[in-house]
């Protein structure tokens, strides 16, 4: 595969940014597969769709690409705001390829599920001044730091293309995660994220305790906080991610 992105199509553009987003989608739609049934080919929608990029022919998946320059960090940019939380809580959200390039070649792409988004994960930026041409437009950015590791698949890693059937594997693997209501989504993906934050694959149940003011923070009207943590514990259990070993203890196994 190569990996690096055809920079004649971007001459005739003036912006880098629209030099980048012909490029990078010329590059996928020529070189990545479906990442969830291993189609050999994703398409491009031909009318700038608002909602995603590329279409899977065969299994209908839809999906939405971003390109960075440098390491992704914490958070991604994306569009308007309003338009970002309507998409989360809609069945059009389409699943997000997450590309780092460096010198236009591409270093890093992952998969990101459509169901691995809540909109915890989606920060609201300062609404443009009222001078700019767009004023009080209110832009978002995807906070990539919080979505759980088990939603952040590797596609090519460090220049490593990973095998496709892999990455079918451990796309087809997380839809045991998906929750439609928004609320417990969010939910069990904080836990989850708790649970990634120990270092250790056997825990015990106060250490995720630990995390209770945290917890508490991000919901602040619910007085139960432990019996949740309790509650999303066997849910992750019943879902195959970690294993109740008996007595508060706790094994990781996704």
């Amino acid at each position: 595969m190569d990996l690096c992105f055809n920079r004649l199509l971007g001459i005739n553009y003036k912006s880098e940014a629209q030099k980048i987003r012909v490029m990078s989608e010329e590059w996928l739609e020529n070189n990545i597969s479906c990442p969830s049934c291993g189609y050999r080919k994703l398409t491009h929608f031909a009318n700038n769709k608002p909602v995603a990029d590329f279409y899977c022919e065969q299994c209908g998946e839809i999906f939405e690409l971003k390109s960075k320059n440098g390491p992704m960090g914490k958070k991604i940019n994306d569009g308007a705001y309003k338009t970002a939380i309507e998409r989360i809580t809609s069945n059009s959200n389409p699943s997000l390829f997450v590309l780092h390039y460096d010198d236009y070649k591409v270093i890093n792409l992952e998969i990101i599920p459509k169901y691995f988004f809540t909109p915890d994960v989606i920060e609201a930026r300062k609404p443009l001044s009222s001078t700019a041409r767009r004023a009080g437009w209110k832009g978002c950015n995807i906070i990539f730091g919080d979505i759980p590791k088990q939603g952040r698949i590797p596609i090519i890693k460090d220049t490593k293309v990973i095998d496709e059937k892999i990455v079918v594997n451990l796309f087809n693997e997380t839809i045991s995660l998906k929750v439609s209501d928004i609320t417990k989504r969010g939910w069990l993906f904080d836990i989850l994220n708790c649970v990634n934050l120990i270092k250790e694959d056997i825990f015990k149940l106060e250490d995720i305790y630990k995390f209770e003011e945290k917890l508490k923070l991000k919901h602040p009207q619910n007085n139960h906080i432990k019996d949740k943590i309790r509650q999303q514990l066997q849910i992750l259990r019943d879902k195959g991610y970690i294993e109740f070993l008996g007595k508060g203890l706790y094994r990781k196994i996704k």
